[in-house]
């Protein structure tokens, strides 16, 4: 049996799946506590308010992908490392998802962002 940290690296990356490809009330469905909260600074507090925004991005960037690149676990929180390419042309952001699981349920939810620039200095590159 997967441990709870496994599982919740599972689950963390399968609802940042599911909110990328745009099925994001299956994400809500299965994987968040409405009663929870974000800390997302550009959108109204509360999960009702996350959920418009992913919908409306979603309806601007429908081509957009998610690579992910790293999944650190401990407890009841998960942090996603990912490239999101948002199917633009360009050269996408680097992002970090951080959330906290309250049994099987996100309770809580950060976002940051970096976008990539194209004549970066640092030849390690962002990932």
């Amino acid at each position: 049996m997967a441990s709870s940290n496994e599982t919740n690296k599972k689950r963390a990356v399968e609802f940042l799946q599911l909110v990328v490809s745009g099925r994001i009330e299956e994400a809500y469905s299965k994987f968040v506590d409405e009663k929870g909260k974000h800390h997302n600074v550009f959108f109204a507090a509360g999960f009702v308010a996350l959920r418009k925004a992913m919908i409306e991005n979603h309806g601007q960037f429908p081509d957009k992908k998610y690579t992910v690149k790293n999944v650190i676990g401990d407890g009841d929180f998960v942090a996603v490392h990912a490239h999101l390419d948002p199917g633009d042309g360009g050269r996408g952001m680097i992002v970090v998802h951080i959330v906290r699981f309250k049994g099987d349920r996100i309770v809580e939810f950060w976002d940051c962002g970096q976008q990539i620039p194209a004549d970066s200095p640092n030849l390690d590159g962002p990932f």
